[in-house]
């Protein structure tokens, strides 16, 4: 059955195309169930050539879960194919691949080492080499965004690229200051000249460096080849709603105090 869903997913992604939420017809499609179809999809993934440099955390803004109907944060897998860096902290993008794009705000790590499982948001940071601005674009294959948790979970857990502007190194001379503004500052998101939405860094579960224990201790439950290692960038969740986007559209971020540059990106 597994396999039979991530071939329908994967179709519909290939396609551009929706389909109906796995949960309409499959009873009691739940989490362990939607865990092993993004299994399946990344074997078929990996079997096609991709790979493997990441992970993005869903619905970390809990602000968010009603609008949703959601009630918990998700991850899945990121890969080469769907990271774009931004050079100079501007991007360009075709949205022809997505279905009912939307952008995200977020900041994203790149870890150093294998992250201690802990909940102290300083020591995590000690295992992370930079963190940089990015924008998650975010697409769903369901129709008008309606879905269980398990549905967006086993639908990509709904990543289509990871934008990923100039990063800034994290150390000893700074991570105790990181560690401090990750939970307070400010972010704006404006499309145009208009500014559409703002965000605090505790909106993500406490700050983005709190996503990532939560990150950590998730994948502790699960088998040990599933936890981070070095290398790996982590993209911690929006910290706005997630906006739809056309092409023709130009968005930017402002991160404030945080001392991350903005990212500017152009849809096509």
């Amino acid at each position: 059955m597994y396999e039979e869903i991530a071939q329908r997913l994967l179709e519909a992604y290939d396609k551009a195309a929706t389909v109906d939420p796995i949960s309409a017809t499959v009873e009691d499609f739940d989490m362990p169930a939607a865990y092993a179809v993004l299994d399946h999809i990344a074997a078929r993934r990996e079997h096609a050539g991709w790979v493997r440099v990441g992970r993005k955390i869903g619905f970390t803004n809990a602000t968010l879960w009603d609008l949703y109907g959601v009630d918990r944060p998700m991850w899945a897998h990121v890969w080469s194919e769907t990271v774009v860096h931004a050079e100079g902290n501007v991007a360009e993008l075709s949205l022809d691949r997505f279905v009912q794009p939307r952008i995200e705000p977020e900041v994203v790590f790149k870890l150093r080492t294998e992250p201690p499982s802990t909940d102290d948001p300083t020591e995590v940071l000690r295992a992370v080499e930079w963190m940089a601005p990015g924008f998650e674009i975010v697409h769903c294959h369901f129709p008008e965004w309606r879905f269980t948790l398990a549905d967006c979970t086993a639908d990509f857990a709904l990543h289509g690229a990871l934008v990923v502007g100039t990063p800034v190194a994290v150390d000893g001379d700074n991570v105790d200051a990181a560690a401090e503004a990750l939970p307070t500052f400010e972010l704006a998101l404006s499309r145009g000249t208009a500014v559409v939405d703002r965000g605090v860094g505790s909106n993500v579960l406490g700050g983005p460096a709190h996503a990532l224990t939560h990150l950590i201790r998730v994948l502790d439950d699960g088998p040990e080849s599933s936890r981070l290692t070095g290398g790996e960038l982590v993209t911690t969740g929006t910290l706005t709603d997630a906006w739809p986007i056309a092409a023709g559209e130009q968005w930017t971020s402002d991160y404030g105090r945080l001392g991350l540059g903005g990212l500017t990106i152009t849809f096509a």
